[in-house]
């Protein structure tokens, strides 16, 4: 089996859409004489369905502050903070292999090789997860592609249960201790289940460990390796701008919607309605108690094919004197509302 790594120029590649990107890439165009393997672990991401609406699925005040990214996936499924407490494991094995679909015989292995480190009561449950005690550790996912199966799970090394409400909690609402809780209930980290002489590994450390007893090796250097080439990266390059930092990718291929926002400005009350199609705004209406002398149709043409993303929004309002369609008012306290 080979060893696929995010290394470039001896650098480990920590970008979550790379981490996407290179996945993406090895399925549809790395063909050897072995099956693959790639483990890699990331900065934080939140990681999106397909088919998702990124705005009712993330918190994106509370990603543009802590900068984390939002990456859309080519699958369906829902959305996921990945972030360097996890290890995560993707596999290219042939379509007879007999793996396709049978979640107890892709985890053989694995609960083997968590057992040597010391896991000893883990286990699968339902369909794609391994549990300790009842609580979740791993969850797996599979397809078909080109002749292969293409698959791959995380493993749960640590965990920010906090970060983990407070990015997926849609349209900011406030977060109480009771979301938290939850999370803590349904999940546990693998650290605090390690033999004694494993508890302080760092995450680089864990991805090599679980890289030896998966591939039965004593060394990582003695892995069959396919170094990614310059071409591969040049390719993945153009995958990343192209698509996975791509905010018409990410955000536009959202699902249309619409949404009203009331709050108490400056100026009094407003109300701004809106429908947006792939990310941007398509119908906008306002309206509130407010004393203005401008036409307010001027502020809502002006919005009408503006991204609902802050630095656009923002671009869009500088030029208006908002003072004079809402008697006093300023441009963030407009964007704030929108986007609350």
């Amino acid at each position: 089996m080979y060893l696929i790594e995010p290394y470039r120029n001896g650098e480990y590649i920590t970008d979550g859409a790379y981490a996407l990107a290179m996945q993406v890439y090895v399925q549809q165009n790395v063909f050897l004489d072995d099956s693959i393997i790639f483990p890699y672990y990331c900065a934080p991401k939140i990681e999106i369905g397909r088919f998702q609406n990124a705005a009712s699925e993330v918190n994106q005040d509370y990603l543009d502050e802590n900068g984390i990214i939002l990456v859309r996936r080519d699958t369906g499924g829902g959305a996921i903070l990945v972030d360097d407490g996890a290890v995560n494991v993707c596999f290219l094995v042939p379509e007879d292999s007999g793996v396709y679909g049978d979640y107890k015989k892709m985890y053989e292995p694995v609960i083997q090789a968590l057992n040597n480190l010391g896991v000893k009561n883990v286990e699968q449950s339902g369909r794609n997860d391994l549990v300790i005690g009842g609580k979740k550790v791993s969850g797996a996912a599979m397809t078909l592609s080109s002749g292969r199966v293409y698959g791959g799970f995380s493993l749960l090394l640590d965990i920010d249960p906090e970060a983990m409400v407070k990015a997926l909690n849609p349209n900011r609402k406030k977060i109480d201790s009771k979301g938290i809780k939850s999370i803590r209930s349904r999940v546990t980290t693998l650290r605090e289940h390690l033999a004694p002489e494993y508890k302080d590994v760092t995450t680089a450390e864990f991805k090599d460990l679980i890289i030896k007893e998966l591939l039965q090796i004593d060394d990582v250097d003695k892995a069959k390796r396919y170094e990614l080439t310059n071409e591969d990266w040049h390719a993945i390059d153009r995958l990343v701008e192209e698509k996975y930092k791509n905010w018409d990718w990410n955000y536009g291929k959202s699902p249309r919607y619409s949404y009203n926002r009331d709050g108490r400005l400056q100026a009094g009350t407003v109300e701004i309605s809106l429908d947006v199609e792939s990310g941007r705004i398509e119908n906008c209406s306002i309206h509130g108690d407010f004393f203005g002398q401008g036409e307010i149709k001027d502020v809502e043409d002006a919005l009408e094919g503006t991204r609902v993303e802050r630095g656009e929004l923002e671009e869009t309002l500088r030029p208006l004197d908002l003072n004079h369609y809402f008697g006093k008012l300023e441009d963030r306290e407009l964007v704030d509302l929108i986007l609350s």
